[in-house]
């Protein structure tokens, strides 16, 4: 997994990355389906059909490029219809919407530990990728998804009851804020995505160590480990980009540059749908910290 995603981020070369991509994700398959149970085997199905499609997509896209500029340099990407479909897939191996539908049914069922790699690492070799290719994708494209994939993260987290679920739509709506910025400043959506990933492996491998998978589970896990719950509460809050946590910087740096760049109907909407995702996150912070805290009881 890790010498696939290296060789994807190093290379120059489309099918040098697409080779990266294919190894990393075929490592990844037994992971996956390493619980015998059905629903990792579904997950793990998920998963690998998702991404073939999508590594499909990307060698339609650069051949098709190679054809028309005779280059397969990874910054020679210009012909604009490969250009739009190496978006779709570079997006859809990150699982942002509108092609996010195998990441919450993914995550859903697999292990808490395989859920973080998911989300995290498995992230580094697209966003590069579309880090590199950003000065030729189209902005209107970016903005359009990463408007969605916001509404989506946001609107999908309120009913869930289970943690994984709703990790994975906070992961959505997060790349929501990282594709949207891509269009105005690369470095920015950079920093947007890693400080995304500082705050949800400490999440995640808190809910390890606790055997939280539910919102059931972790009103009871005050009571055993109160540290670890009310980390868990502050990370929920930073992730939903709620001031002064660390989540609200490249949140108020991107509607900055936004504002900057005179779209401020865009940053109105970004703001409104953030507010959308902040129920969600305030729900489980609620029922962690007033509900369960020996204070209230």
């Amino acid at each position: 997994i890790i010498m696939g995603t290296i060789m994807t981020m190093s290379s120059s070369n489309w099918l040098m990355a697409w080779i990266g991509l294919e190894l990393n994700m075929l490592a990844i398959l037994p992971i996956i389906s390493k619980p015998k149970t059905t629903r990792a085997s579904e997950a793990t199905i998920k998963y690998f059909l998702t991404q073939a499609i999508a590594s499909a997509m990307m060698l339609l896209s650069s051949t098709t490029n190679a054809w028309q500029t005779g280059s397969w340099d990874i910054l020679e990407l210009k012909n604009k219809f490969s250009t739009t479909i190496m978006t779709l897939s570079l997006m859809m191996k990150m699982g942002a919407a509108p092609i996010h539908f195998w990441l919450p049914e993914v995550l859903q069922g697999t292990t808490l530990q395989t859920a973080l790699l998911i989300t995290t690492w498995q992230k580094l070799a697209p966003i590069s990728l579309m880090y590199m290719i950003s000065n030729n994708i189209q902005p209107a494209l970016l903005m359009s998804a990463g408007i969605l994939s916001m509404i989506v993260g946001g609107l999908g987290g309120i009913n869930q009851t289970q943690l994984r679920k709703t990790m994975a739509y906070s992961s959505i709506n997060n790349l929501g804020w990282t594709i949207m910025i891509m269009a105005l400043s690369p470095n920015l959506a950079v920093m947007n995505i890693f400080i995304y990933m500082i705050m949800t492996t400490p999440i995640f491998l808190m809910m390890t160590s606790t055997s939280t998978k539910t919102l059931q589970n972790l009103t009871t896990t005050w009571t055993t480990s109160t540290a670890t719950t009310l980390s868990i509460a502050l990370l929920m809050l930073s992730t939903s980009g709620l001031p002064p946590f660390t989540g609200f910087l490249p949140k108020m740096l991107a509607l900055n540059e936004l504002i900057t760049q005179k779209l401020t109907t865009l940053a109105t909407l970004a703001i409104m749908t953030s507010l959308v995702s902040l129920l969600f996150y305030l729900r489980i912070t609620y029922l962690i910290m007033v509900l369960t805290s020996p204070m209230t009881t």
